[in-house]
């Protein structure tokens, strides 16, 4: 049975309760530890260049009463253009938020300035599906090879009063306020997919691992400069099938079960408070294929997900093209 490409569009609102980021607190006057922050806003950057339903949104609490000090965002899509010319494209859109705090320390007096650092980036990937096996009941097993490729950027938001810059003037200062990195990051991605699209069931399978590296360009600081490597190995499992003999639009109500799970290799490992974050989701689909509509297939899906010392959950949407 032949099934029409599709293309499918993740987003999630995420909660996560118990995590504490450490090390919030640096030195403003250190060149090494000013460095070593633009180090860890481009990695977290590399936590939306790869597409990811366990971290679509990830927001972090700093454990005291004020303002989330990590928050990620990602939405994207992918789909195999067609059986007879295979070409697979895929797209993500990537949205960080990191607050650190650093302190300035002049003799005996010492503050806490806080510095809002923000990172928007885009990612393409282009690749070819090599058909391995398909079965008696009509799924097919491929291995798709992928080449990715990222343009982003980092923005330092910087918010004290003109004395204080007055007498802190160095580079790495001008980054901090007002400064930015760009970025571009180059890699790829080897998946296992397996798809069965029949009536009474679909069923996805896939296996990612996917490698990428980031390095700034460009920027308002010339003394600093960033990179990360993006590495993890994600498996995610979905299954769909009629609710009873319920219809709507003149179709099969479906319900949508499934799971996921990242593992985080590399210098992502540990980086955020854990090395794998798993997900469990459920949810409805509606089909609106029989009328002549762009979207032919939108689901729901309520998710909890769980990982070490940390708990949470989501609402996704979902869209089929």
């Amino acid at each position: 049975m032949v099934h029409p490409p599709s293309s499918h569009f993740h987003a999630g609102i995420l909660l996560l309760a118990g995590l504490s980021l450490c090390n919030q607190a640096a030195h403003a006057n250190d060149e090494t530890l000013i460095q070593q922050r633009a180090n860890a806003v481009v990695s977290l950057m590399s936590f939306t260049v790869v597409p990811d339903i366990t971290a679509s949104n990830l927001d972090i609490g700093s454990g005291t009463n004020e303002q989330s000090a990590l928050t990620i965002t990602q939405l994207g899509g992918g789909a195999t253009m067609s059986e007879g010319f295979p070409i697979y494209l895929e797209g993500t859109l990537g949205y960080s938020r990191y607050d650190p705090q650093f302190v300035f320390t002049e003799g005996n007096e010492t503050r806490t300035i806080p510095v809002k650092w923000n990172s928007l980036s885009a990612t393409g990937g282009i690749g070819w599906d090599f058909s391995l096996h398909r079965d008696r009941f009509g799924g097919n097993l491929v291995l798709r090879p992928i080449a990715n490729f990222t343009l982003g950027t980092v923005a330092s938001d910087l918010r004290i009063g003109a004395a204080l810059i007055e007498n802190r003037t160095g580079k790495n200062l001008d980054f901090l306020d007002g400064g930015t990195l760009n970025v571009y990051g180059l890699g790829g991605s080897l998946m296992l997919d397996y798809e069965l699209f029949s009536k009474s069931q679909d069923i996805d399978a896939e296996l990612r691992y996917s490698y990428q590296q980031l390095q700034s360009f460009s920027g308002t600081a010339d003394s600093v400069t960033g990179k990360a490597n993006a590495e993890n190995l994600g498996l995610y499992l979905r299954r769909r099938a009629p609710l009873f003999t319920w219809t709507l639009l003149d179709r099969p109500l479906r319900y949508v079960l499934e799971g996921a799970r990242t593992e985080y290799l590399g210098e992502q490992r540990g980086l955020i408070g854990f090395n794998s974050l798993n997900s469990l989701g459920l949810g409805i689909e509606l089909d609106s294929s029989k009328y002549k509509v762009f979207i032919t297939r939108t689901r729901l899906v309520a998710r909890y997900m769980f990982s070490h010392n940390t708990s949470g959950y989501s609402i996704g949407l979902a869209m089929s093209f």
